[in-house]
């Protein structure tokens, strides 16, 4: 049974503009699957359909069904969803900038009643991030661009998922965090089992760590398959990874690769 299973969703903005398009996707227990395209592509308002997040927005899946554990969550709201164990780290990463490491990590944890045990998982997560150990005074504002992703994904830890849903994680990042974070969220998936649907436009450094993954583009699914198999797909190379091949592009008058997964 998969974890997370969604059925031909369509999803409109504003009752007009239809921005996902009979999209479906899973993620196993335990899978890491990365959802993959350009900006504006519709990957960000996938994750918002799962995790409840496309009212504010004035969006609405109007079509097919979102299922987490074999049954549907349609018509949950986003904190039943949470206490189902699927929880959402936003691009941008949204830390409480007033608040330090811990005091962020404690807002999450409405739902655990033992003190104890919440003192343990704040325990796990500076061991976990141990920069964020280092900075446990600061203010969050004061944390650095890698340091607020890394608080942003340990809070969401704080919740015990089943399944997180990461939105953009290398988003304005140096290359050495990018390898930092990615590496994090792979240990993450291996040691503790959490499922994981990975957003990200670095599909080199999400295809490094998937085990499968989806590519979309103008809100639909165009190429799906095992992540090595992805990686070595030439239009995903020339699209997305820098190309299969050089193009000496002085010598093109007029040069235009068309994908042939939209032909």
């Amino acid at each position: 049974m998969s974890l997370l299973s969604l059925n031909n969703i369509e999803v409109v903005y504003d009752r007009v503009f239809l921005a996902v398009k009979g999209v479906s996707i899973e993620v196993p227990e335990s899978g890491l699957v990365g959802l993959l395209g350009a900006n504006g592509a519709g990957k960000s308002t996938v994750l918002k359909a799962i995790s409840g997040l496309l009212k504010p927005e004035r969006g609405l899946v109007t079509r097919g069904d979102i299922a987490f554990q074999g049954a549907s969550i349609a018509d949950l709201d986003p904190p039943q969803r949470v206490r189902l164990g699927i929880v959402h780290v936003l691009e941008g990463r949204r830390v409480f900038g007033h608040l330090t490491p811990a005091e962020n990590m404690l807002a999450a944890t409405s739902m655990h009643r033992d003190r104890a045990k919440t003192r343990e998982l704040m325990d796990k997560m500076f061991a976990l991030f141990p920069r964020l150990a280092d900075r446990a005074k600061a203010k969050a504002g004061y944390l650095s661009g890698g340091e607020q992703q890394m608080l942003a994904i340990a809070r969401a830890l704080m919740t015990e998922p089943k399944l997180i849903l990461l939105d953009e994680p290398s988003l304005g990042l140096a290359p050495f965090l990018v390898d930092e974070i990615f590496e994090t969220i792979k240990r993450i998936n291996q040691e503790t089992g959490v499922g994981i649907l990975l957003v990200e436009q670095n599909a080199a450094a999400a295809l490094d760590i998937a085990h499968s993954a989806y590519l979309i583009e103008n809100g639909r699914v165009v190429m799906s398959g095992p992540a090595e198999v992805m990686r070595s797909n030439p239009d995903v190379q020339d699209a997305y990874l820098g190309g299969a091949q050089k193009v000496d592009y002085h010598a093109v008058k007029h040069y235009r690769r068309r994908k042939r997964w939209l032909a």
